[in-house]
């Protein structure tokens, strides 16, 4: 019996329960339709990073390979090429479904055969006006390069000809201007119940005759396709270059990046297919997936809001938590006590509302925080500037590296800095990816620190729909850690695990989180062993770190009761040799589980702590990050009673077994969605007080 599931193999595990979820038939429709973009957007990053680096990996000595990855990366580049085509095939039919569902509702989508001579003068006018200036043609010959791909783009592939022509096909593609226009352009229609909506490939497709008249072509063939491009980059040790510099000229390089994924419209003209195959220098080894009609699905996570007899449950509104009641200053409440926010049920404006506060206190003198993925227009940001223009020392802490946000993040940097905040880019070879913040105010004389400790990224956007924690504390210790942690990132060059060395209440990555958890899990091993009680929860996105795997295996094997929630990412498999069976399920729900919580019985103490980090090598060993342990009892009950919740769930769990078979939790119990209860229980808790 193999030890360990491959990584890769588990992820595409995590993204079949995602397209379950617009499977579902209970599932409202729209949410349907956006199941089907994260699928669709997920699939995209995965082959832009972890296919990359299989194919990279080919090339490592095997044992290397295998020691890494589990297995012999060409193995899993087999077995992800056939998974991939088989949940392609599983999306394909859950789009027609939907479609024949959207129509029940008088939603659909036209294609340019479809529309009423009305509609054919709108799309017209609607080219003109609107999209013809962000169309580029572009005409390709045998012997000139392919021009430069965009790897998030849709394009058109066309074939031209005309029909008294003796000469072959010519072929020509046009990028897609979905981030100009949008990809969705509603038509008019004669039914006022009837919503018509036309994609842009559409749109342009319909206009080729305009767009090639001056060729006098008169039979065209258009279909779509996209291209998926190894999105990692390397970073220079040129030292006369800046480190934000560095990240630009990566950003740059990710243009050069091989394809590793060539998606297209099983009906597009074979030739082209076989020109475009070529051109990108594809082998068969490589991702060649042809599909229907619509690709870069992504764009359908904000499918046009139409359906009409949709309306949003109570169980899924956020609400102040039951301390913010009645107007009273964040501030003043954390200085007092300890509050543990669970997002998205209780508002994410409150952390806005503590910076927001922060930044008008004529007593408070600075502000640290750390941003990781920040939102498009954040008002996280925002405060903070108001904060320098009211006197206050700002630092902020900005991961340039959040993989898919260096180029925001570069944004940021700039007009952090031109607003006169103090920003911080990091370490050498350790992403920053703990959530921390520190705020630091004089009265009397007397310094007054308080902030808090996240799970998750401070982006208000995100924080509506992923589930994470947050504690808001003034404890002195924490804050004095935060400050350690702040120091080691104004001095980067110094040792991060000798700095680190000193903290007593955070649990700090590199090193030391890693040793705590060892310690905790030895410990429950130990009481197993003496015939006592002894419990391990873990909550986490990922577990695919070999140490720690091997280490829950050894509890395994005294028989310590392990109970996992893991998200996406799970490499354990269950042992004959365990006293106790792992425990492990998955909840995939209209909500993002994206908070990582652990819990130790340890002889009745119950430790329990909130994470940034996921049980993943990356995070443990090569990031810097933070966990809080727990202190008030009543948050500590609050949290275990949450973890409970979710093991009790039995209408969006899955169990995680060797086999990856996603089967949903069932028991004789009544139908419990844990997401729902949840919301129950901290509304209860908000209604009491």
């Amino acid at each position: 019996m193999s030890q360990f599931n491959p990584r890769d193999i588990t992820w595409l595990g995590f993204n079949a329960r995602v397209l379950q979820e617009a499977m579902d038939e209970t599932v409202p429709l729209h949410l349907r339709i956006r199941f089907l973009g994260i699928f669709s957007n997920n699939l995209d990053e995965f082959f832009r990073v972890r296919v990359a680096g299989l194919k990279r990996a080919s090339e490592l000595k095997e044992k290397l390979a295998i020691d890494t990855f589990f297995e012999r990366p060409q193995k899993i580049l087999d077995k992800i090429n056939k998974i991939v085509i088989a949940q392609q095939e599983d999306f394909d039919k859950t789009w027609k479904k939907i479609q024949e569902e959207m129509a029940e509702q008088k939603v659909f989508i036209k294609t340019p055969k479809k529309l009423t001579e009305k509609q054919k003068e709108f799309v017209r006018k609607y080219f003109d006006e609107e999209v013809e200036s962000n169309v580029i043609p572009i005409l390709l010959h045998d012997n000139v390069p392919l021009p430069y791909l965009r790897e998030k783009s849709l394009y058109l592939g066309i074939a031209m000809r005309r029909k008294d022509w003796q000469y072959t096909t010519k072929f020509a593609i046009i990028e897609v201007p979905a981030k100009a226009n949008g990809r969705f352009v509603i038509l008019p229609t004669e039914d006022s119940e009837e919503t018509d909506i036309m994609l842009l490939e559409d749109v342009i497709a319909f206009n080729l005759p305009h767009i090639f008249s001056y060729f006098g072509y008169d039979e065209f063939k258009a279909n779509a396709f996209k291209v998926t491009k190894d999105a990692e980059f390397d970073l220079d040790n040129d030292i006369r270059t800046s480190y934000a510099e560095k990240i630009e000229k990566g950003i740059k390089s990710r243009r050069k990046g091989k394809p590793t994924r060539f998606v297209f419209d099983k009906d597009m003209d074979k030739s082209l297919v076989e020109f475009l195959i070529k051109k990108l220098n594809l082998s068969k080894k490589d991702s060649i997936i042809p599909g229907l009609k619509i690709h870069n699905f992504r764009h359908f996570m904000d499918f046009p809001d139409v359906f009409k007899d949709y309306k949003k449950p109570i169980e899924r509104t956020t609400f102040p938590h039951p301390e913010f009641k009645n107007d009273k200053r964040i501030t003043d409440v954390i200085t007092q006590k300890d509050i543990l926010l669970t997002f998205p049920y209780h508002t994410f404006n409150h952390v806005i509302d503590l910076l927001r506060e922060a930044a008008m206190d004529p007593d408070v003198k600075s502000i640290q925080l750390t941003a990781y993925r920040l939102a498009s227009n954040s008002k996280i940001v925002n405060a903070l500037i108001n904060a320098v223009r009211n006197g206050k020392e700002v630092t902020v802490m900005l991961e340039l590296r959040a993989r898919f946000d260096e180029e925001a993040n570069l944004e940021w940097k700039e007009r952090l800095e031109l607003e006169g905040v103090k920003v911080l880019v990091g370490l050498p070879n350790k992403k920053v990816h703990a959530k921390l913040c520190v705020i630091k105010k004089r009265v009397n004389n007397k310094t007054i620190q308080y902030g808090f400790v996240s799970t998750g990224n401070l982006n208000e956007k995100t924080a509506k729909i992923y589930v994470d924690h947050l504690l808001m504390t003034s404890n002195r210790a924490i804050m004095a850690d935060i400050n350690k942690v702040f120091n080691l990132f104004r001095k980067p060059k110094l040792d991060p695990v000798v700095v680190l060395k000193s903290c007593k209440n955070l649990l700090v990555c590199p090193q030391y989180m890693r040793e705590k958890i060892e310690w905790q899990i030895d410990k429950e091993i130990e009481e197993a062993k003496a015939g006592r009680k002894s419990e391990i929860i873990v909550k986490v996105n990922s577990l695919s770190d070999k140490g720690l795997i091997k280490k829950l295996y050894e509890a395994a094997d005294a028989g310590v009761t392990i109970k996992m929630i893991v998200r996406g990412i799970f490499c354990a498999v269950e042992q004959k040799s365990f006293k106790k069976k792992i425990h492990a399920i998955s909840i995939v729900d209209e909500y993002l589980e994206h908070a990582r919580v652990m819990y130790f019985y340890n002889k009745g103490s119950e430790d329990i702590y909130i994470s940034s980090a996921d049980w993943m090598t990356r995070n443990l060993d090569y990031r810097v990050e933070a966990a809080v342990k727990i202190i008030n009892k009543n948050l500590k009950k609050e949290l275990k009673d949450l973890l409970e919740i979710q093991l009790k769930g039995n209408v969006k769990a899955r169990l995680l077994d060797e086999d990856l078979s996603n089967k949903y939790v069932k028991n004789d119990r009544k139908p419990f969605r844990s997401q729902i209860e949840t919301y129950i229980y901290l509304n209860k808790k908000a209604a009491e007080n």
